[in-house]
C-alpha cells in the first residue's frame, strides 16, 4: 500500500470509528472502540483476495463484536431472539443459514454467522444460488468464531462441519448434517440452499412461539 492509499484508508477507519462512537456512545468508550477495529484489522488481515476490502470489512466486524459484547453485559437490551450458525470457513452452508434466517424471519430473528478458519470470501456458488431466490449477501463476508457472539446467542448452530463452539450454561446446541456447497455444481448447491430453507423455517417457528422467551 502507497502512500496515498493509506492516507485513504486511515481516513476511512476513523470515520467509521467516528460512527461506531456515536452509535456506541454511553456504552463503549472511543478508546475501546478503536481497540475493537484494531484487532478486526488483524483478524481479517489474513484474507488476501479482501485485503483491498479491510477498510470496509473491519469496522463491521468490530460492530458485531461491540454489539455482542454490550448485550452480553446488559448495556443494551436484547429484543429479539438470537441465532448464531457456525462452519469452518464460514464461507457456505453458515453464510446461507444466516441470510435465510433474516430474510424469512423478517428481521425478527436476531442472526450472525462465524467460522473457526474463514475463507477469503463467501463461495460464488452461494452467492449465485441464493440470489436466484432474492437474497442479495454480496456485502457478507467470513468473519471468525468470537466468545462474544457465542456469549450472546441464544442458539448455536453448527453445520455438520466438526467445528467446536465454547459451551456456556443457557444456550441451545443443534448440529445440522448439511454438505459443504464448496466445489460443488450450482444444481447441488441449488439442493443445499433448499435443505437448509426447510430447516430454517422449522428453527424460526420454534423461536417465535408466542410466550418463548430468548
Amino acid at each position: 500500500m502507497n502512500e496515498e492509499e493509506e492516507y485513504f484508508a486511515d481516513s476511512r477507519r476513523q470515520r467509521a470509528i467516528d460512527e461506531l462512537a456515536d452509535e456506541f456512545e454511553g456504552v463503549w468508550s472511543r478508546e475501546t472502540i478503536e481497540r475493537f477495529v484494531a484487532e478486526a484489522e488483524e483478524k481479517l488481515a489474513g484474507s488476501r483476495p479482501g485485503l483491498n476490502f479491510l477498510p470496509l470489512r473491519a469496522p463491521a466486524f468490530a460492530r458485531e463484536r461491540l454489539e455482542a459484547l454490550a448485550q452480553v453485559e446488559g448495556a443494551i437490551d436484547k429484543t429479539r431472539p438470537e441465532v448464531l450458525f457456525v462452519c469452518v470457513r464460514n464461507a457456505g452452508r453458515s453464510q446461507v443459514a444466516a441470510a435465510l434466517t433474516h430474510e424469512l424471519s423478517g428481521g425478527a430473528v436476531s442472526v450472525r454467522s462465524a467460522g473457526s478458519a474463514p475463507a477469503d470470501d463467501i463461495h460464488q456458488n452461494v452467492v449465485e444460488a441464493l440470489g436466484e431466490i432474492g437474497v442479495d449477501i454480496r456485502h457478507e463476508f467470513p468473519k471468525p468464531l468470537t466468545d462474544e457472539v457465542v456469549r450472546a446467542a441464544d442458539v448455536v448452530v453448527t453445520m455438520g462441519c466438526g467445528d467446536a463452539c465454547p459451551v456456556y450454561p443457557g444456550k441451545h446446541y443443534e448440529d445440522w448434517e448439511i454438505a459443504d456447497p464448496a466445489g460443488q455444481s450450482i444444481e447441488s448447491v441449488r439442493a443445499i440452499r433448499d435443505e437448509i430453507h426447510g430447516r430454517v423455517e422449522n428453527l424460526i417457528a420454534e423461536l417465535l412461539v408466542p410466550g418463548r422467551s430468548s
